[in-house]
């Protein structure tokens, strides 16, 4: 089943080319951001025009990728370093086109996992 909504993800902030696929991709993964994309986690890339973003996602069998293009609008970007930890909130809010920066969490119980 394809899913991005479990596992941590993470941000590549430098602008990538959208012509690059799996191979590509999984370099800057590794390379770049220095984490092994077999982890089960999601990276993000989004390119110059903050317009296409593409997430990369090992699942069992082999890597996913997701492709979103937007006809209209750009994708806001958090704007500290290269490579950024997002929560599954931070990242549905950059896709739906709010800027993290102005968005505030309200406080809320969460039980401690054992």
């Amino acid at each position: 089943m394809f899913s991005i909504t479990g596992g941590r993800f993470f941000l590549y902030k430098a602008p990538t080319d959208m012509r690059k696929s799996f191979d590509g991709l999984c370099g800057l993964v590794t390379n770049q951001m220095q984490l092994n994309v077999l982890s089960g986690d999601v990276f993000v890339f989004i390119n110059r025009s903050r317009n296409r973003m593409k997430l990369l996602r090992w699942e069992p069998g082999g890597l996913v990728l997701f492709y979103k293009r937007l006809e209209k609008g750009t994708f806001p970007l958090p704007k500290e370093g290269k490579k950024a930890d997002l929560s599954y909130d931070a990242l549905v809010m950059i896709i739906h086109g709010i800027r993290l920066e102005n968005a505030r969490k309200n406080t809320r119980f969460y039980p401690h996992k054992k």
